[in-house]
């Protein structure tokens, strides 16, 4: 189905997506089609599509959703505010979600399986992270902590000129959609305690330790 809309949004009629497809009845596909997208294919040949994809890793499946020229969002399966995540990108997007591929999403598992390899420690897809022009300057500041290198939620807050705002930050970093890639897993507590981290405080521990940080062991929750 993914396929069918991709012509369909490349220029091909619906007929043709269907019958390319493998359908041999337009009623059915019109059916099929509108029962898992929710709309005609005439109605979504225009419309913004992220693909999502399952991407297995040493720390668990993770959700990527991505169009054909940017990543969107890359969260660990079990995070509690994943299905907030993609309300929200739906929202901020006006976007319609299907399972699919896209070149990034090609692009993404072969970085993430560098990174976790310890070849590489950073991924360079190209991003978006439609959201609040204060939680875009977060953002952009969690990228910038080198790899193996940790911040305070305080520190944070100094480095976009607003030392007061330590909740507003922790929230921004709580709203993150691109796990790993957007570092928050690199922002600890002012008193070097590992907190509030989405995917589990047990694979922030883990994504520090790959990365080489040096955490004394006290900072290590059972």
């Amino acid at each position: 189905m993914s396929q069918a809309l991709g012509r369909i949004q490349d220029g091909s009629s619906v007929i043709q997506a269907a019958y390319g497809e493998g359908y041999d009845s337009l009623s059915g596909f019109n059916a099929a089609f509108r029962k898992l997208l929710g709309a005609s294919p005439s109605a979504l040949a225009t419309v913004t599509v992220l693909y999502l994809k399952r991407i297995a890793t040493p720390l668990g499946l993770m959700l990527a959703a991505a169009s054909p020229e940017r990543l969107y969002l890359l969260e660990f399966m079990d995070r509690r505010a994943l299905e907030s995540q993609l309300r929200g990108l739906r929202r901020l997007t006006g976007a319609t979600l299907i399972g699919g591929e896209s070149p990034i999403l090609a692009a993404l598992e072969s970085q993430l399986e560098d990174y976790f390899s310890g070849s590489s420690k950073s991924i360079s897809v190209p991003l978006a992270t439609p959201g609040a022009p204060f939680q875009q300057s977060v953002w952009a500041a969690l990228r910038d902590i080198p790899p193996g290198q940790t911040r305070s939620y305080l520190d944070v807050a100094r480095s976009i000129g607003q030392s007061t705002a330590v909740r507003a930050v922790a929230r921004a970093n709580g709203a993150n959609r691109l796990a790993i890639i957007i570092p928050c897993h690199r922002v600890i507590g002012s008193d070097g305690q590992l907190t509030g981290y989405g995917g589990g405080l047990w694979r922030k521990r883990r994504l520090l330790e790959l990365e080489g940080a040096h955490l004394d062991p006290i900072q290590l929750p059972a």
